[in-house]
């Protein structure tokens, strides 16, 4: 392969044109030198090719091989000659009247393809619209997300801010409306030559994103019309790619030849402008096509999630790794449902559209629900034949006695064979803006508030109340004090000093163990240090330092037996559980198991033969479980779980579910994936933060 010159130049790579040994000419994009020792850039980078073969050639440039030189990676994708859409706008003016009209079609209809082969671009914008002689092309899928993924490449906000919309700015979870937003953004660029927002200093360019109304320049008509919408603030008000398109060629409902006639209406009428001047010459080194490399795996997408509420001054939230939304100390809030279905009265188009990008549509009516997914291969079988970790499933209570509890309209339902007991929750006053402790004065009594506890939790027997309050002991340390209910005795038992804090993380099944966080805060972040495991026999803390700097992100957990922690490790390539004895040595590490839903408390079954997480590369709703002493999968599911707690018992998981968009439930779940007893309902816009423990009493 000859490479004829240099194309240009972006964040990620150089870019070189090239003829291969036909003739034909490709472009070959190599990775910067300057990233290519940054992990994350190289995913970053590889994750272009995974994502751009996903997508329908003609509305992107198909990837053809990839390779590594200089221990830099490069892609090989068919050149489509033509300028970008920023060049042509920049040499040529604003786009007007019909041209205008197709572009705003054809990148719509690119949008629409790429969305239904299940991907978010991201960083749509006119630098990565390539105006070709046969419509317009999205490129740059480097920081592409699948839409069924959960967790992020990295806490960094990555996109182009002129074209951001507010909820990626704000490092939320995003989907198909942030392209939307940033296609009307490219439009308003391509008839007035400036983005809707400016383009001047970042800050000012993002505080008119998230305060001000846009200037939408001289656009005019229909196209003014849909363009203001997909610059709602709010990705719930903007329409999709597809009710662009209808707008656009002014179709009130769907339409089986949609496609056909966007394709027509997009299609060039006059010959392209002229494509990119002369190249400037060679790469410094050689590059030689050597054919694949094996390319990473699916990169996930963190759910959408309610932005949670201030923390303690004195407490912070449990920080899960690789950009999953924090919570509360406790289990924390589920993530707001994304539907996982479209609409039916969409399937026409949903179908049309999935079918020229190369997908297979598979319908299943389940109740009023339509799924639309790519056909599993062998190895993406959603559920295993492998054995539950319980041949012998127990059973559930199919209902429960409902009871109302304080703090808010929040319903508990209760049955005496319950495997887990609701023993403690917060509730956030908005009011006050602060959380409220409530604990069990016993195992099935009545719960009391606790307002001058930043932490409140109940044995597992429900005889003792560990609580930490709101300061400093008068020698500058931090405390829990344990009161026992038998006999009303309160112990105070020291753990560090500050400036450090210990958090109460668990108490162990027998309620002779509690296990606490050392963490401490420099700037706005906290960092956990180590671990805190108190006798409650003796009152005795002892304080365990973890040299790890790996585990800094993330709280520690009881170990399977609850001798010493674990915590969790890695990338999003590779994420995984550490173990440390009570010591703080690590003893061993289980690599590629997927991120914790609700990170490292109650990952364990109750006899600590097994775990649970995120499968790899699948969602909150996609289910491992593995054999904690040899790190084996046992068996993987998916249920319509929104955020997994722990397990309720040895065969099934217990978990977060959104119910109507009105009330939130926690939900017993079976390894089928079928939710099978409902344990607590609250309102949908209540913070609450709950806490449960092994019923001992069970089947008493």
């Amino acid at each position: 392969m000859d490479l004829l010159g240099r194309l240009g130049e972006g964040g990620q790579g150089v870019v070189y044109l090239a003829e291969d040994s036909a003739g034909a000419r490709v472009a070959i994009k190599w990775l910067r030198a300057d990233q290519s020792g940054d992990h994350v850039s190289v995913e970053r980078f590889l994750r272009e090719v995974q994502v751009a073969q996903q997508v329908a050639p003609f509305c992107t440039a198909a990837v053809l091989g990839t390779g590594v030189e200089q221990d830099r990676p490069y892609i090989i994708s068919e050149f489509i000659e033509g300028p970008s859409l920023q060049r042509v706008v920049q040499e040529e003016g604003p786009r007007t009247g019909t041209t205008l009209h197709r572009l705003a079609i054809g990148t719509a209809t690119a949008l629409a393809a790429i969305h239904q082969a299940g991907i978010v671009h991201r960083d749509f914008k006119p630098a990565n619209v390539i105006i070709g002689a046969d419509g317009p092309r999205v490129i740059d899928f480097g920081i592409a997300r699948a839409l069924n993924a959960t967790s992020t490449i990295s806490s960094m906000v990555v996109g182009t801010p002129s074209y951001m919309p507010p909820e990626q700015i704000m490092g939320h979870a995003v989907g198909p409306a942030a392209d939307m937003f940033a296609w009307a953004s490219a439009m308003v660029f391509a008839a007035s030559g400036r983005a809707p927002f400016g383009s001047d200093t970042m800050p000012a360019v993002i505080n008119r994103v998230l305060n001000q109304q846009p200037d939408l320049g001289a656009l005019d008509g229909t196209l003014r019309d849909v363009v203001a919408a997909c610059l709602n603030k709010d990705p719930a008000q903007r329409p999709t790619a597809e009710q662009v398109i209808m707008r656009l060629l002014q179709h009130p409902a769907p339409n089986t030849g949609i496609l056909a006639q966007a394709a027509a209406e997009a299609a060039p009428q006059a010959a392209p402008p002229p494509p990119f001047g002369p190249p400037s010459g060679p790469p410094s080194g050689p590059v030689q096509y050597s054919g694949q490399v094996p390319l990473p795996g699916p990169v996930p997408l963190a759910h959408s999630a309610p932005v949670p509420p201030p923390p303690h001054p004195h407490q912070q939230w449990q920080q899960p790794p690789y950009g999953q939304p924090t919570y509360p100390s406790m289990y924390g809030r589920p993530p707001q449902k994304k539907s996982r279905t479209p609409l039916i009265a969409g399937i026409t188009v949903a179908v049309a559209l999935l079918l020229l990008a190369g997908v297979v549509v598979i319908v299943q009516f389940d109740r009023s629900s339509v799924v639309a997914q790519r056909t599993p291969s062998p190895t993406q079988t959603r559920t295993s034949t492998r054995p539950s970790p319980s041949s012998t499933p127990a059973a559930v209570p199919r209902t429960g006695t409902k009871r109302t509890l304080p703090g808010g309209n929040i319903s508990l339902y209760e049955h005496p064979s319950d495997a887990i007991v609701l023993t403690s929750y917060e509730v956030y006053d908005k009011a006050k803006e602060d959380w409220i402790d409530y604990a069990r004065g016993s195992l099935h009594g009545t719960f009391t508030k606790y307002a001058g506890n930043w932490e409140s939790m109940v044995s597992p027997d429900g005889r003792y109340l560990a609580g930490r309050g709101k300061s400093y002991s008068s020698d500058n340390y931090d405390f829990i004090t344990i009161t026992d209910r038998r006999s009303d005795d309160r112990t105070t038992v020291k753990t560090v000093k500050k400036p450090l804090i210990s958090s109460i993380r668990a108490w162990s099944k027998d309620g002779s163990k509690i296990l606490l966080n050392i963490e401490k805060k420099t700037g706005d972040n906290w960092s956990y240090l180590g671990f805190v495991i108190i006798d409650v026999p003796t009152k005795k803390a002892i304080t365990v330092d973890v040299s790890d700097s790996s585990v800094r992100d993330t709280a520690f957990g009881f170990d399977a037996q609850e001798e010493g922690a674990i915590n969790v490790y890695g990338d999003e390539k590779n994420v995984g559980l550490r173990f440390y004895d009570a010591e703080g040595k690590a003893t061993r590490s289980t690599d590629k198991i997927g991120t914790l839903s609700a990170g490292t408390r109650a990952i364990f079954s109750p006899s600590g033969k097994a775990f649970v997480t995120n499968c790899p590369n699948g969602g909150d709703g996609d289910h491992c479980i593995w054999d904690s002493a040899s790190g084996e999968r046992l068996r993987k599911f998916s249920s319509d779980c929104d955020k997994v707690l722990g397990f309720y018992d040895e065969s099934h998981l217990y978990c977060w579910e959104q119910d109507n968009g009105v009330n939130d439930e926690i939900q017993v779940a079976d390894f089928n994936g079928k939710l099978v007893r409902k344990l607590v309902e609250v309102p949908e816009n209540l913070d609450f933060s709950p806490a449960f423990t092994v019923n001992p009493q069970r089947g008493s």
